[in-house]
C-alpha cells in the first residue's frame, strides 16, 4: 500500500479556511501501471480524470502538492461563460465550423460545472446569479452593446443593462453599463476542486498528492513517468500543470506567461451593507486592460480581485489598490475589516485562447485558462477525455495546435509590470 504523506500546505486564504475538508490522499510510491497518467490536480486534470473514470478508463492523477493547490484553489470563484474573444473574433480566427464549436463549448461551460456539482453533490457554495461584464467609458459601452448583439446572434441569453440597471444590481453608480449573462455564477473554487477529486475517486480514478513528477520518457508504445519514490507506466500522459509548469515538456513553460492575480476578502458584511453591495449576487468583472473582478460570497464576504505584483504575497500593503477600489465603489464599506489576502499564478497565452497540444503520440498538454479557469478548464478536461477515447481532432471543440514559445519569454515580469502601469495610467485619464 502507498504511504500517506502530508503534501505541501495550501497558501492561507479564505477558501482554505471555509472549503470542504479534503480526504487524505496517498503519495505515489513503488511501480504501477495505468492507461492514463494525468499530471496536475487542478480543474482540467480533475475533470479529465472524472470523465475518463466514469467511462471505465484506468486513470492515475499525480499532484505535486495538494488538490487545488494552484490557481484552481486560489482564483476569484467566478464561473464565467465564453472565451476572452468575441464570437466574431473566434469565427475570424478559426472559421465557421470549429469557431462555432468553440463558441458553444465555452458558452455552455458553466452548465457543465453546475451539472457536475448537482450530480455529485459537491458542497462548494455553488450559485448561479449570472455574470456582469461591466464598462466605465462611452467607448467601452458601445463595444459592450455590440458584443451583446454578437453573443445574442449565436443564441446566448445575454442582455445589455444600462447604468441605472447596473447600479441596482451592484449597489454602485460607477459603471455606465454591462453585458449580463445569466449562465454565469460562482463557487468556492477550492471546495469545487476537492469535490471533483472525490467524485473522480468514487468513479475509480486513483489520485496521489505530494507526488511531484521529475521526468517523462518514451518506452515502447507508452510512457514512463518518473517520481522521486516510484515509476508509473502509462499509455497516455496528460499535462495539466498550467501556470506552474516546471519544464516537464520542452517549450511548454515558455508558451505561456504566468501572471499573478490577487484577492482580498472582507469580514462578513453587516446585513444592512450586504443588502446594498452586489444585492443581485451576480459576479462582475470589468471590461478593461487591467481588470478588477469581485463578488459577495455565501457568507456575505466581499471578495475583490485584480492584478498582483509578480511574486507571492499576503502582505496587506500590496492590496491597498483593491481596498481603495472597494471604497470607491461602495463608500459605506470604508469601515469594513479585510481579513484575508492571497495571490497566485494563472496562465496567459499570447493569443488569449486556451491551448491544447499533442507534442508526441500519447501525450496531451492543456494550459492557458487566461483567467477563466473554473468553467473553461472543466470543459477542457472533458475534451481531453474525449480525445483519449478516440475523438478525431475535427470533432473536438478546441483546436489542437503545436507548442509556440513566446519570444523574449525571460523578460515576462518586466513586461507584465509595464502592462499594469500602462493600464492604470489609461484608467486614470479615462481611456
Amino acid at each position: 500500500m502507498p504511504r500517506i504523506e502530508p503534501s505541501s500546505p495550501l497558501p492561507p486564504s479564505l477558501y482554505a479556511e471555509t472549503a470542504r475538508q479534503s480526504e487524505p490522499l496517498p503519495s505515489f510510491t513503488g511501480e504501477a501501471r495505468a492507461s492514463v497518467a494525468i499530471i496536475g490536480g487542478g480543474f482540467a486534470g480533475l475533470s479529465a480524470a472524472l470523465h475518463l473514470a466514469e467511462l471505465g478508463v484506468d486513470v492515475a492523477l499525480l499532484e505535486a502538492n495538494e488538490i487545488g493547490w494552484g490557481a484552481s484553489g486560489r482564483n476569484g470563484g467566478q464561473v464565467n461563460p465564453g472565451l476572452k474573444h468575441s464570437p466574431a473574433e473566434i469565427l475570424r480566427d478559426y472559421g465557421e465550423n470549429l469557431g462555432a464549436r468553440m463558441i458553444a463549448l465555452s458558452g455552455m461551460a458553466p452548465d457543465l460545472v453546475f451539472s457536475i456539482i448537482e450530480k455529485h453533490g459537491i458542497a462548494c457554495a455553488g450559485r448561479r446569479g449570472g455574470t456582469l461584464r461591466a464598462v466605465k467609458t462611452i467607448k467601452q459601452a458601445d463595444a459592450a452593446k455590440h458584443l451583446t448583439d454578437d453573443y445574442a446572434s449565436h443564441g446566448a441569453p445575454v442582455k445589455y443593462f444600462d447604468a441605472p440597471e447596473v447600479a441596482a444590481r451592484t449597489g454602485t453608480p460607477y459603471y455606465l453599463g454591462a453585458m449580463f449573462d445569466p449562465r454565469g455564477g460562482d463557487v468556492n473554487p477550492l471546495g469545487y476542486a476537492r469535490g471533483l477529486a472525490m467524485a473522480a475517486q468514487r468513479a475509480g480514478a486513483k489520485l496521489y498528492t505530494g507526488s511531484r513528477v521529475q521526468a517523462l520518457a518514451r518506452a515502447g508504445n507508452g510512457w514512463v513517468v518518473s517520481l522521486a519514490c516510484g515509476t508509473l507506466h502509462a499509455e497516455h500522459v496528460v499535462l495539466c500543470t498550467n501556470a506552474y509548469e516546471s519544464g516537464l515538456w520542452p517549450g511548454l513553460a515558455r508558451s505561456m506567461v504566468p501572471v499573478f492575480s490577487m484577492i482580498a476578502a472582507s469580514e462578513p458584511l453587516s446585513m444592512k451593507l450586504a443588502a446594498t453591495v452586489m444585492p443581485a449576487r451576480s459576479v462582475l468583472y470589468e471590461q478593461a486592460d487591467i481588470t478588477v473582478y469581485f463578488r459577495v460570497d455565501d457568507g456575505n464576504r466581499l471578495l475583490m480581485g485584480g492584478r498582483s505584483p509578480s511574486r507571492d504575497t499576503s502582505n496587506r500593503r500590496d492590496f491597498r489598490y483593491l481596498l481603495a477600489y472597494a471604497q470607491k465603489l461602495w463608500p459605506a464599506s470604508q469601515d469594513v475589516d479585510w481579513t484575508h489576502f492571497w495571490n497566485g499564478q494563472l496562465a496567459m497565452t499570447a493569443d488569449h485562447y486556451p491551448h491544447l497540444h499533442e507534442p508526441a503520440e500519447g501525450v496531451i498538454a492543456c494550459l492557458g485558462c487566461n483567467g477563466r479557469g473554473v468553467a473553461l478548464m472543466t470543459a477542457m478536461g472533458q475534451q481531453i477525455a474525449a480525445r483519449i477515447l478516440g475523438a478525431r481532432t475535427e470533432e473536438l471543440a478546441m483546436p489542437v495546435s503545436g507548442i509556440r514559445t513566446i519570444p523574449l519569454h525571460a523578460f515576462w515580469p518586466a513586461g507584465v509590470a509595464a502592462r499594469v502601469a500602462y493600464g492604470r495610467f489609461k484608467e486614470a485619464i479615462g481611456l
